[in-house]
């Protein structure tokens, strides 16, 4: 719902204060998990309502069809794959549903970045947990209708990012050997400071898209520029794999000049497309490295 790693983790606890100071109304008329969802649905709500920084972002420069950028979405955060990985591994249920789709990539979480919240959580409901209409109308208290014509507008703009469908957005289950040599490739362009190595990999509609709000490039021209002129001017990198959202990707520790460690910098995902480089998404968030359990510097 909120695309935050750090704002779901608040929201969690928020969702178990509201289900404390409620205990005495549950009534049993639903399971727990229901009324659970309903609560965690509604905070959720609140906080996408009141939320200023959450306009809908400016079109992107990006070619028809490749999704809106995170650049232009200072709230977006990816998320550990450990984490996803504890969820799937509990019991069977809606949670183990979610994180097993391709709906968990940054692809479609920045492309329900785009959807009113009450569309927002009507195809989370619907199409990602798989409730029925009707359950999800008593749990938004609304009607069946207005629940199947909110999934609707919410497919239709969905479609109008992806005309090619959720196969556009759905990362693979597992990297292959082709991958992690591309991962390989580009941690080792980044330590041997050589942009040219790392422009190799790139397709020819690459996106660089860093966050928040720092920039966004489309084509491989314009990324390699940004990439000669931006990789090697802060310092020197040292970077180790890891994953996010389903997705490879490097976390980025950088040492500046005069300085003797590498200080956490920048967590990169990457989408690899037949053996190419199709997008980089970068956050600048150097306090997320502890969810990923990463080291303090290197």
């Amino acid at each position: 719902m909120l695309g935050s790693f750090d704002e779901a983790e608040d929201h969690v606890q928020e969702v178990l204060l509201r289900a404390w100071r409620a205990r005495d109304d549950f009534q049993g008329r639903s399971s727990p998990r229901t009324w659970l969802y309903r609560l965690a649905t509604n905070a959720c709500l609140d906080t996408l309502r009141h939320d200023a920084r959450r306009a809908v972002p400016a079109p992107s420069s990006a070619p028809a069809g490749s999704g809106p950028s995170i650049a232009a979405m200072p709230w977006m955060q990816p998320y550990p794959d450990s984490l996803l990985d504890e969820m799937a591994a509990g019991q069977p249920g809606p949670d183990e549903v979610a994180v097993s789709r391709e709906t968990i990539s940054l692809a479609f979480l920045a492309a329900i970045q785009l959807l009113p919240p009450r569309q927002r959580a009507v195809l989370i409901l619907r199409d990602v947990i798989g409730w029925p209409a009707a359950e999800v109308a008593e749990l938004l208290g609304t009607s069946v209708p207005a629940v199947n014509s909110a999934l609707q507008r919410a497919r239709s703009t969905l479609r109008d990012q992806w005309p090619g469908g959720r196969l556009d957005w759905a990362p693979p289950a597992e990297p292959d050997a082709g991958q992690r040599r591309l991962l390989e490739r580009f941690i080792a362009a980044h330590e041997q400071a050589d942009p040219e190595a790392l422009i190799a990999l790139l397709r020819h509609d690459i996106r660089l898209a860093i966050a928040p709000q720092v920039g966004e490039w489309n084509g491989r021209p314009d990324v390699g520029d940004a990439l000669r002129d931006g990789m090697n001017a802060l310092g020197q990198w040292r970077l180790l794999p890891i994953r996010a959202n389903g997705q490879p990707g490097a976390a980025g520790y950088l040492r500046r000049p005069g300085q003797t460690a590498f200080s956490p910098f920048v967590l990169t995902v990457l989408r690899f497309e037949h053996g190419r480089l199709i997008d980089i998404a970068a956050f600048e968030q150097p306090s997320m490295f502890r969810a990923f359990g990463l080291p303090a510097s290197l």
